[in-house]
């Protein structure tokens, strides 16, 4: 039997920054997971995935991360994508240097 549908966030790495961005549900792009497209069906997930990676002129590495529904938009639900949405760990730049 499968396992029920886990709900998705698109993510991949901005092309020209290297920052974390998340697909929105208007097909920009956001670095802030809480304004990121939180898709609950599958067969979605995998349509909005495949345009993504199409979009190789704007982003590496797409890839369908697990999220769930939080009070301001998608959360992460692992630690990897929780330690991605806080930016670079080696020092402080880009979201960590407004901080």
């Amino acid at each position: 039997m499968p396992r029920p549908f886990t709900p998705k966030v698109v993510t991949a790495n901005a092309l020209l920054e290297g920052d974390v961005v998340y697909l929105k549900a208007d097909d920009g792009w956001t670095r802030r997971i809480e304004e990121a497209e939180l898709i609950e069906d599958e067969a979605i997930a995998d349509i909005r995935l495949l345009d993504a990676q199409r979009r190789g002129s704007e982003v590496v590495g797409a890839y369908l991360a697990d999220a769930k529904a939080g009070p301001n938009g998608p959360e992460p639900v692992h630690f990897r994508e929780a330690f991605r949405t806080r930016g670079p760990s080696n020092y402080n730049h880009g979201k960590q240097e407004g901080a």
